[in-house]
């Protein structure tokens, strides 16, 4: 639909209203993470398009700050609260090092008053980087030759000073670990093999977007080691970073070098569902308040395999000892703790998605790029203008009045630039939203006209509510590219009926492969979506699965022969229904189907 002159002429020239609200400093958060991410500087990775890229995150709390490095940022970001970041630029590479990858999968390391950081590598010359004041570029150099020859490294340092290194990225070899010296930061003796996928046994681990395995064995990489009273718990992803599934696993062992046994509840770190999909290759860090934390890997995966974001994702260790995240409407908005928080809930706002496939109407439309593609909570799919000028919109109608809450806008990469290669220093998007109750008399929400930062994930949480119906996103000036979205979502309270209780839950697991279960419910018919709880006990279900628009689901990331319990609760923009009963699944496999 081309937009009218009059129109046109009437939002660009709207004045901020007597009262009108900018956003205040935020208490909440929205994955992805909202971050300057650079572009994959790899030209061959990018020929389907330049795109923003990055994955293999690592947080470290240090000095009352956090500190965020990932794959191929030439720099890296630090914050006060996880709220806002601050982007520090830094090449890590000696001049010698003629690779593409600045620091793809980086380590870090605490050691007393200096943080250490380290990239990828199976070369033996790569330097281990320490700095005192990591907030500005004054890194030194710890070991010029770090001669380990590490991918995917983890630094551990145990409470009697020893120090370790776990690492390994194959889809053959395992994942091992070595011990360093505490003085030179050098190997100590030969690594060690220290546990290798079981995807015969473990459904999750499975290759394939479906996990249908039938065409190469999955991946275990991204090593990461904690403790936690007394007891050592050794990370890995799988079973590879390109599909929703990809998540990370975890064993535990009384010793830093094992013996490791696998944890019962796995994978602890998983969301193949909803807006953003896949949790793996992350770490886990104990941030303010002594609440714990996993950064991850987000998947995307359209213009190259390796086209991926970053997530947040709340982390807790129970009773019994079990690590989990709490990924259930992980893209949705949680605050961040002012204090020690023991039960996931208590992070979640409640704040509901309240334009899931509503209408939308646009300024103009890229074929191939329909409007629609900006509301269906795929972050694979978006919606394109034909261009990037000023004055191209976006419009998405709630449905009825509601309370809005927040906004998080999601900019697509479409016609990049082909020089746009690598970290893009000065550039930014400029927008304004605005907001009806009718659809004719319009009032500005946010006005960030006069931005100068690349958000090309913004989430804006407004300091005062306010009651809408249609929301109207204005481009004022893209970053990269044409004026593309891939996901406006509103979220807030719609002032409607919750969906009831789901009593009718099916599953039917096969006797011959207990890995799997297709899942089926009966619909309810003010549902937006659902939420499929899933454990080894029923009060550790700490597994969980978004799904939109269907009534059934195929459920392929159990372990054979365990029995697993289901709940689930339906959803829409009014809130969240009341999980129904829960099912328990047992199958006791016979030796001969082993």
């Amino acid at each position: 639909m081309k937009i009218v002159p009059a129109l046109l002429l009437f939002i660009l020239s709207f004045t901020f209203p007597a009262g009108a609200q900018t956003a205040s400093l935020p208490s909440t958060y929205c994955n992805p993470m909202n971050l300057d991410y650079g572009f994959t500087p790899i030209p061959n990775f990018s020929e389907q398009g330049r795109h923003r890229a990055t994955a293999d995150p690592v947080i470290s709390y240090f000095k009352g700050k956090y500190y965020l490095f990932s794959t191929n940022q030439w720099g890296y970001w630090w914050s006060k609260d996880m709220l806002q970041w601050n982007f520090v630029s830094r090449r890590f590479l000696q001049p010698y090092h003629k690779v593409y990858d600045e620091l793809c999968a980086p380590a870090t390391l605490t050691l007393g008053d200096s943080l250490l950081v380290i990239g990828s590598t199976y070369a033996k010359d790569f330097t281990l980087w320490y700095s005192q004041k990591p907030e500005t570029d004054t890194w030194k150099e710890a070991v010029h030759a770090f001669t380990a020859g590490a991918w995917d490294p983890a630094f551990f340092l145990d409470d009697d000073n020893r120090l370790y290194l776990y690492h390994g990225s194959s889809n053959f070899y395992p994942m091992y670990g070595q011990e360093l010296d505490r003085k030179t930061l050098q190997p100590i003796g030969e690594r060690k093999d220290l546990i290798k996928l079981n995807d015969e046994l473990h459904g999750w681990e499975r290759f394939g977007e479906y996990q249908d395995n039938t065409f190469l064995k999955p991946f275990m990489e991204g090593a990461w080691m904690n403790k936690y009273k007394g007891k050592y718990y050794l990370q890995y992803g799988a079973p590879g970073t390109e599909f929703s599934a990809y998540g990370d696993g975890v064993y535990t062992a009384d010793h830093p070098m094992g013996p490791f046994t696998y944890q019962a509840h796995n994978p602890f770190s998983f969301k193949p569902g909803g807006f953003t999909r896949g949790a793996g290759h992350g770490a886990t860090f104990e941030g303010q308040y002594g609440n714990w934390w996993h950064v991850s890997t987000i998947t995307i995966a359209v213009k190259n395999s390796f086209e991926r974001r970053l997530g947040l994702w709340p982390t807790y260790f129970d009773q019994d000892g079990i690590m989990f995240t709490n990924t259930a409407y992980g893209d949705y908005p949680h605050y961040i703790p002012t204090k020690k928080v023991d039960k996931p809930s208590e992070l979640f706002t409640g704040w509901m998605l309240l334009n899931y496939n509503k209408p939308v109407r646009v300024s103009s439309s890229l074929p191939g790029y329909s409007a629609n593609f900006a509301v269906d909570e795929q972050m694979k799919t978006y919606w394109s203008a034909a261009s990037s000028k000023k004055g191209e919109w976006i419009e998405t109608d709630l449905g009825e009045v509601s309370t809005l809450k927040a906004l998080q806008l999601n900019y697509a990469d479409q016609d990049v630039d082909s020089s746009f290669l690598g970290k893009m220093n000065g550039i930014y998007h400029q927008y304004q939203v605005l907001g009806s109750k009718d659809g004719k008399k319009w009032e500005i929400i946010i006005d960030k006209s006069t931005n100068k930062t690349d958000i090309p994930h913004d989430y804006v949480e407004l300091h005062k509510s306010v009651e809408v119906r249609y929301l109207k996103l204005v481009n004022h000036h893209m970053a990269a590219g044409k004026f593309a979205i891939s996901g406006i979502r509103a979220f807030g309270f719609g002032h409607g009926q919750k969906p009831g209780v789901i009593k009718d839950l099916l599953v039917l697991r096969g006797e011959h492969d207990s890995r799997s279960a297709w899942l089926k419910w009966g619909q309810k018919p003010n549902a937006t979506g659902y939420v499929i709880y899933s454990g080894i006990a029923p009060d550790k279900m700490y597994t969980s699965v978004q799904v939109f628009g269907t009534n059934e689901y195929y459920f392929k990331s159990m372990d054979r022969g365990k029995t697993y319990y289901f709940q689930i609760e339906a959803f829409n923009e009014n809130g969240i229904g009341e999980r129904g009963p829960i099912i328990e699944s047992k199958i006791i496999e016979s030796k001969s189907s082993l």
